[in-house]
């Protein structure tokens, strides 16, 4: 009997893999690497701060603007993902975050602010691009888990910037070690954009860009209207809020903090680099976890009181404590309140209309963002009067009373329905 080989192309065909792979690869990239650049500014803030003539907290206004760049593209983004498709937003902002980079280099404060907002819009696109890139890619069984593992790229770039970035400025000067970052995102947009004939089949090439079609009303109100259209939304964002205080608190301030704490500048950055490198563990692990206990929003609850607790304890640690505490409570902080992302973006993927899965990412993570602008700022105004330990603990205290507030209304949820409602 004589065995046939098969055609080349249907051996490439057996051999390519499944669409919902390579969405999530393209998508874990993009968010490590907007990830990866916009915490360059947090992990160079000692060196940074002392170079601009600036005090060390006030790199949570740095902060803050970052994340009301975010909230610009997020507010008046939707033209821009219908017109170029959810990879080509990303390469865009992958664009604007590099220019963001080369701004802020310059060292000056209208540089750095300059600078910031950029790397904020830069970010933009990651959140409503990534979710509708697996939306309509991912498996329904898996959604918590494969969100999760996009949203793990956040604390991975984080880690690495710790990691790479926070030693390159200590040795060569951090306006050099941001030329690392930017090239980072060169590289990302470059390989991610082959993938647009196959995930950016829905764009509409027709969509005018002109600033008179994008900054209308329209715009800023559709994503707030596909709020309106998924019922359990506004509790949801509520809690991604709240989380997003203590999340922006410690990937603002944590290098500097330790560095006030009397750490090296390296020393301080691998305690980031370790809890942002909990965080990619934990929303990895609890995104399965959501998937096979099919309620995601009382496992977020029972995380915030878990993340409360975690942060009270970083806050508190003493001066000149051993590094190997410090490390600890640094993973602990991580693992608990930097992982909630992915659950929470796979619940608006599926509780939003079919249509409006972009939008109503994008509404709920505008004011989820607003946790971002608020909580830095609201931190570095508190830092001269009542210290480091005092934000850090009221941190901990506003999320745990959000979950408090979320318990009683999952318990009436439940005992009306049968059901948490926000699953």
């Amino acid at each position: 009997m004589l065995l046939t080989r098969p055609p080349a192309a249907a051996t490439l065909a057996a051999m390519k893999p499944p669409v919902w792979l390579l969405a999530l690869g393209a998508t874990l990239l993009a968010q490590s690497t907007s990830s990866f650049m916009g915490q360059c500014l947090p992990v160079v803030a000692p060196l940074l701060t002392a170079s601009a003539g600036l005090a060390p907290e006030r790199i949570g206004n740095l902060s803050s603007l970052v994340s009301l760049g975010t909230i610009v593209f997020l507010a008046f983004g939707s033209p821009v993902l219908a017109r170029l498709g959810p990879v080509g937003a990303l390469n865009a902002g992958a664009g604007f975050a590099v220019v963001g980079l080369a701004v802020a280099a310059l060292g000056s404060w209208p540089a750095l602010v300059a600078g910031a907002l950029l790397l904020g819009i830069g970010y933009g696109p990651t959140p409503p691009a990534g979710s509708r890139i697996l939306q309509a890619t991912a498996p329904k069984g898996h959604r918590s888990l494969i969100f999760s593992i996009k949203q793990a790229g956040a604390p991975l770039g984080g880690a690495l910037a710790g990691l790479v970035i926070a030693p390159a400025a200590a040795r060569f000067g951090w306006p050099t070690a941001l030329l690392i970052a930017m090239a980072a995102g060169v590289v990302t947009a470059l390989a991610i954009r082959p993938l647009r004939r196959t995930l950016d089949a829905e764009r509409d090439p027709a969509r005018s860009l002109h600033p008179r079609a994008v900054f209308r009303l329209a715009t800023l109100r559709a994503p707030f209207a596909a709020i309106g259209r998924a019922p359990g939304l506004l509790t949801l964002t509520a809690l991604a809020f709240s989380f997003s205080v203590v999340q922006g608190a410690l990937f603002s301030f944590s290098v500097t903090y330790l560095t006030q704490q009397g750490h090296a500048l390296a020393a301080a950055g691998f305690a980031y680099a370790c809890l942002q490198g909990a965080g990619v563990v934990a929303r990895v692990a609890l995104g399965w976890l959501a998937d096979r206990t099919g309620r995601p929003a009382a496992n977020l609850t029972a995380q915030a009181y878990l993340a409360a607790a975690a942060i009270a304890a970083y806050g508190l640690l003493p001066a000149g404590a051993p590094f190997a505490l410090v490390v600890a409570l640094a993973t602990a902080a991580g693992f608990f309140g930097a992982s909630w992302n992915g659950i929470y973006l796979a619940e608006i993927a599926r509780l939003a209309p079919p249509d409006a899965v972009a939008d109503a990412t994008s509404g709920s993570t505008m004011l989820t963002f607003l946790g971002y602008v608020l909580g830095p700022s609201a931190f570095a105004v508190a830092v001269p009067h009542l210290g480091w330990q005092v934000p850090f603990m009221l941190c901990g205290v506003q999320l745990a009373g959000m979950a408090l507030v979320q318990t009683v209304l999952l318990l009436r949820r439940r005992g009306a329905t049968g059901q948490d409602g926000v699953r």
